[in-house]
């Protein structure tokens, strides 16, 4: 079970999509950043990644063989507690468990002793980039394009995303076999 941070910033600004749509006024403005933040969403999952470092917990197997997690790229992996049967948590001494993050950006965790089937709490960052000046433009314009032709598209039946979205977002693409 993966529960994610809901702070995580807009990965395109209100004022990108505003001047790609030819807006001047400020009638819309939560329609829009509704739809960047949407559009952002639907990102992350084709691209397979984080746009923007946010904080994740994610209860993970207890045992001695290594458990990946499910956001990247992984940034730091900060805590790992033991989650009782009443659902509190117990925080491991480093020695109890190890971690690793790989050169893909995966982040792994794992007991290095007996777990008797317990149940891990995991607490990392992920993401991309700090902030949405720090994501390559490909992504960005992507999002920007996505929000305005949904915004277009407002009132009539919804057709496929355009093309070059898909386009412009694949060569970030993170496909995970397994």
């Amino acid at each position: 079970m993966l529960i994610e941070d809901e702070g995580a910033g807009l990965a395109a600004s209100l004022e990108e999509l505003k001047a790609y749509l030819r807006m001047a006024g400020d009638g819309e403005e939560d329609v829009l950043e509704r739809l960047l933040r949407a559009a952002a969403s639907l990102c992350e999952q084709f691209v397979g990644q984080w746009l923007i470092v946010r904080e994740a917990r994610e209860t993970v197997a207890g045992d001695i063989s290594w458990q990946r997690l499910t956001a990247r790229p992984v940034l730091a992996i900060g805590r790992v507690a033991v989650v009782d049967a009443d659902g509190g948590e117990v925080v491991l001494p480093v020695g109890a468990y190890a971690i690793d993050i790989d050169a893909t950006g995966d982040g792994w965790v794992r007991l290095t002793g007996a777990g008797d089937g317990q149940r891990l709490a995991v607490t990392y960052q992920a993401g991309m980039a700090a902030a949405m000046d720090g994501l390559p433009e490909g992504l960005r314009q992507g999002i920007v394009r996505l929000a305005a032709d949904h915004y277009l598209a407002r009132g009539t039946e919804s057709a496929a995303p355009p093309a070059l979205v898909s386009a412009l977002w694949r060569p970030f693409r993170r496909m995970r076999l397994g």
